[in-house]
């Protein structure tokens, strides 16, 4: 129940991510949709297939597609209330970013992954929907750029593991988790953390 309700949540505020990005860049409703559903279910199809849980529950449960379109139709619907709220797009990115993470750890751990496996499909899983967003968007994903998001979701998905090690209950590595990734992440927007990035060489220098 308790991965069931993570699963529904980060679907939500993904979709939310996805559809208000679509309202940005004036999407039909078509487009909307379509851009919620994949910023939704993206990193929940990569983190089945991976662990081989097949058909992906984002497909195989009609749950998730609606849950998706709601999400998008309130966006799509209340664009200006949607705004109202500080960086919304970031916000709610960050938002599934951690839910998606911690989810896909603990689903890896249930499926007897290691602990490494666990944390990097956790990792995977939880910026498989922001990068659908942003490449279909054609936009280089957040995660290539210098933003602090991997990373973000590399600490979520190794508290998950450590609790597991620990013992304790998986709700509370999985609260602790997605806690640690969302404030990681948000802290990150708002005093601008960046990961070092590669420069080119100059041109006209040596070997140009």
């Amino acid at each position: 129940m308790l991965l069931t309700l993570f699963d529904f949540a980060g679907t939500f505020v993904f979709a939310l991510s996805g559809a208000t990005a679509g309202v940005r860049r004036r999407l039909d409703l078509f487009g909307v949709l379509v851009l919620g559903f994949a910023a939704a279910a993206a990193g929940g199809i990569l983190r089945d297939v991976l662990i081989g849980a097949l058909p992906p529950v984002a497909i195989r449960d009609w749950a998730y597609p609606v849950i998706a379109a709601a999400a998008a139709l309130i966006v799509f619907l209340l664009p200006a209330q949607i705004e109202r709220l500080k960086q919304p797009v970031q916000l709610f990115d960050a938002a599934g970013l951690a839910l998606f993470a911690v989810l896909g750890t603990q689903k890896a751990l249930i499926y007897d992954l290691n602990p490494l496996a666990a944390v990097m499909l956790g990792v995977l899983s939880g910026i498989g929907g922001g990068m659908a967003r942003d490449i279909m968007l054609a936009e280089i994903p957040t995660v290539l750029r210098a933003e602090v998001y991997a990373v973000a979701a590399l600490a979520g998905a190794a508290v998950v593991v450590a609790g597991e090690a620990a013992g304790l209950p998986p709700h509370w590595g999985m609260i602790a988790g997605g806690l640690l990734c969302f404030a990681v992440r948000v802290l990150a927007i708002r005093r601008n953390w960046q990961i070092a990035i590669a420069r080119p060489p100059e041109a006209g220098g040596p070997g140009a």
